[in-house]
């Protein structure tokens, strides 16, 4: 029995993945955070640190910020290449920002940990979006 060869992925199925690890890495690291002392009972007393008090608007904000990458796996794959390009570019960007600057105000190692993850993966989309030409 021989075994097929690799067969490589495209670029749509590569950038959905690392949305999808992205995805997973902001998960656990939200679980992980439920563990830090005083965690809970701040959340418990409507405090979402370093946001302030819990609001509607402030729910909604984080809402759409976990939404556009969760919808990214899913647009990568189904869009106009053109577009899928341009929100991979604009999103990677925006979100590595993002982790840089949690990377910076992390205290916990574990934070910086997956903060530095998902800023790698979040460069790689921008980076594989950057160079997608019409013959990947």
């Amino acid at each position: 029995m021989s075994l097929s060869p690799d067969v490589p992925a495209s670029t749509r199925l590569k950038l959905s993945a690392a949305w999808a690890s992205t995805m997973f890495c902001y998960l656990y690291c939200d679980y992980f955070e439920l563990y830090v002392p005083g965690k809970l009972s701040d959340m418990l007393q409507g405090d979402m640190a370093p946001l302030g008090p819990v609001t509607q608007g402030v729910l909604l904000g984080t809402g759409i910020l976990m939404l556009i990458p969760s919808l990214l796996v899913f647009l990568s794959v189904a869009l106009p290449r053109v577009a899928v390009r341009w929100l991979n570019v604009s999103f990677g960007e925006i979100y590595s920002g993002i982790m840089a600057l949690l990377f910076v105000m992390a205290g916990w190692w574990f934070y910086k940990l997956f903060a530095a993850v998902e800023m790698l993966l979040t460069v790689y989309i921008t980076w594989t979006a950057w160079r997608w030409s019409e013959s990947r």
